[in-house]
């Protein structure tokens, strides 16, 4: 790839209408989350938004997913660049206090994921406004299920949305760096995500006569507390994973020593090697503990998502788009996070970049972090985040395609 900062023509300027709008889809959405694979009002209103704005051939993808394409009348170019943004919500109940909070109880954007698509929207709002100005196709792809399985970055790939494209990128919000600048850098940046389901059974009995029973639960939280020394007395700490538990469930009166219980969580790695070290060693950790109190165990490990790797020149391309928009001293060459990504889909397909956008802003609330109850984005940061994909789109597209071999 040639030199992105040489090719790059300089500040983008979206249209003020547009950016309304993007607030304006971006607060329908928050107010309206739907969860993974079950998105059928977000797609129908995202494609009544897009529509709205005069684009056409807009098609459902992925299940619950829109894809457009916005294709360049400019100067001749047959390079295609796919732009990601999810939409799918989580199972939290809101308490951010915003005046457009979530009418549908239990279910929130507490992932920034409405302000992805809305950034999408005015993209290719801008795009489709200014194709005269550049050659070449952006696909935008809205994409359902990052959240859930099935994935919807898994389905993209298999339906084939990547196979003609040359790249791929995406943003994500963060609340840990301050708001309206981009973070990036190349390499690995999100790790790998499995989860797992363990039934544990022992044996029920009056809660007067624990010693009658095998209790369920005391073998249970054995397990949670071993399971957390693999990361601390396994690991090298420069190899990155996590071990969650994030459920367990079981016991259904008060005087009955429970006989079964349910555990879930999840691992995430950095490496192959790692990850799959980890899956032998949380089976062996659980049989080995349900065996200690004359228990069982059943555990089943689900292969989840790869970790996002961010192709060099790709993040070369964001680094001196986000420049070019906001200047050199609000990008920051910041490592990748522990959060996982179907992102890492794309990536394994396609050179790809995965870059944040802060939106930390004490002054209007945006300091708590993703999947919290009370996460809020600062609005303010979206137009930054959208020029700078513009940007990095319309550069992307006006290098030479044999750049990329």
């Amino acid at each position: 790839m040639s030199n992105p900062e040489s090719a790059n023509a300089g500040t983008i300027k979206i249209d003020a209408g547009i950016l309304d709008r993007m607030i304006e889809v971006r607060r329908h959405l928050h107010r309206n989350p739907e969860l993974s694979n079950h998105e059928a009002n977000t797609q129908r209103y995202l494609r009544q938004m897009l529509a709205g704005q005069g684009i056409a051939d807009i098609r459902d993808v992925a299940g619950f997913g829109l894809a457009v394409d916005i294709v360049g009348t400019g100067k001749p170019s047959n390079r295609k660049l796919a732009i990601r943004a999810d939409i799918d919500a989580l199972p939290i109940e809101e308490e951010s206090g915003v005046d457009y909070a979530s009418i549908n109880p239990g279910v929130m954007h507490a992932c920034g994921h409405d302000a992805h698509a809305s950034m999408a929207f005015a993209v290719a709002a801008h795009l489709h406004r200014s194709r005269d100005e550049f050659g070449g196709t952006v696909r935008l792809i809205f994409q359902p299920a990052e959240e859930g399985e099935p994935s919807g970055g898994r389905r993209v790939v298999e339906e084939g949305l990547l196979d003609d494209i040359d790249a791929a990128i995406c943003v994500h919000v963060d609340p840990y760096t301050q708001s309206g600048k981009i973070a990036v850098s190349p390499g690995p940046y999100t790790l790998a995500c499995d989860t797992f389901d363990a039934l544990v059974t022992g044996e029920a009995a009056h809660a007067a006569k624990p010693y009658e029973g095998i209790d369920a639960i005391a073998v249970a939280c054995s397990m949670v507390s071993e399971l957390q020394k693999i990361v601390s007395r396994e690991i090298d700490p420069y190899d990155p994973l996590v071990i969650s538990v994030t459920g367990i469930s079981g016991g259904s009166a008060y005087n009955v020593i429970a006989g079964k219980v349910a555990l879930k969580g999840t691992i995430r790695g950095g490496s192959d090697a790692t990850r799959e070290r980890a899956w032998r060693r949380v089976r062996a950790i659980l049989e080995g503990i349900a065996a200690s109190h004359g228990a069982s165990v059943q555990l089943d490990i689900h292969k989840g998502e790869p970790g996002v790797v961010n192709d060099i020149e790709m993040t070369e391309l964001i680094v001196a788009s986000a420049r070019a928009c906001i200047g050199p001293d609000n990008v920051l060459n910041i490592a990748g996070w522990t959060i996982a990504d179907d992102f890492g889909y794309y990536s394994e397909k396609r050179p790809s970049v995965y870059f944040r956008l802060g939106i930390r802003n004490e002054d209007v609330g945006s300091v708590f972090p993703l999947h919290h109850s009370r996460f809020r984005v600062d609005e303010a940061a979206l137009k930054v985040g959208a020029a700078t994909l513009v940007s990095a789109a319309t550069t992307f597209l006006s290098m030479p395609r044999d750049s990329l071999d």
